[in-house]
């Protein structure tokens, strides 16, 4: 079988899990400190049990799923963890926020390139990431959430916003899965206690490869806990092939803080 018949397949799979999403998350709002409005969608453990505690799982969606109808963010990834065996297998809450239209996540402005030497080194905090981690501190202020397994991850533009809230918040998060997103990487010096699980397709015509290459060669320098996957053939949307592990989310779940 090609590689192109096998990406194929991972995309259809993909497609298949998303139809459960939209019943089976909560349509939500969140008003920051600074007045802004975050809409997101949440799941919950399915039988949650009095004074148990669950992970939490943010999820940073890409570029093409911006905009105000609280739904579009739900596109890509949602579908695995409302799949029944797995919402059995792993309860948690978890939370796709959704960006405004005219926003670009961790970025004050759509980057003009995505190579690594070229992505900022010092970019001011977007009120979109500052929302998101208020967010993260009202669900851990609810004594539901096990600190030592919060979670982040994100596609394309999210995946950028990875790199960016684990940087700046380093002492939230167990773990991260950057997919297909780029960071300048001398800022990976702060998250280095973070552990990182990278995807990147080495065919991707529209954030680059060099992005998570650098990426990793900068977190394995700064001795952090870091694997990466480099899909051989594959373009921008490495996440269906990435959704389709069958250890993606076993990986996900056994992480914990090292503090």
């Amino acid at each position: 079988m090609t590689i192109k018949k096998i990406l194929s397949i991972f995309v259809l799979l993909a497609i298949a899990l998303s139809v459960y999403a939209q019943d089976g998350y909560s349509k939500e709002s969140f008003i920051s400190s600074k007045g802004d409005t975050l809409l997101y969608r949440l799941l919950k453990p399915e039988s949650p049990k009095s004074g148990k505690k669950y992970p939490l799982v943010v999820f940073l969606h890409g570029a093409g799923e911006r905009g105000s109808d609280n739904e579009a963010q739900l596109v890509h990834g949602s579908g695995m963890f409302l799949n029944p065996a797995n919402r059995e297998k792993y309860p948690a809450y978890v939370i796709f926020p959704q960006c405004p239209k005219d926003a670009f996540g961790a970025y004050p402005a759509w980057l003009k390139s995505y190579q690594p030497a070229d992505v900022p080194t010092n970019p001011s905090e977007t009120p979109e990431i500052a929302a998101v981690k208020e967010l993260i501190d009202k669900y851990i202020a609810s004594g539901n959430v096990d600190t030592k397994r919060v979670y982040v991850m994100g596609i394309s533009m999210g995946g950028m916003g990875t790199y960016d809230i684990t940087i700046r918040y380093p002492e939230l998060f167990a773990a991260a899965i950057p997919i297909c997103g780029t960071v300048a990487p001398s800022r990976l010096v702060s998250a280095k206690n973070v552990k990182f699980r990278i995807f990147h397709g080495d065919a991707d015509p529209t954030v680059t490869v060099e992005g998570s290459r650098a990426a990793y060669r900068a977190l394995k320098s700064y001795g952090a806990d870091v694997e990466y996957i480099e899909i051989p053939g594959c373009g921008h949307n490495s996440w269906n092939p990435a959704f389709c592990r069958d250890d993606f989310l076993e990986w996900l779940f056994k992480q914990k803080k090292r503090k």
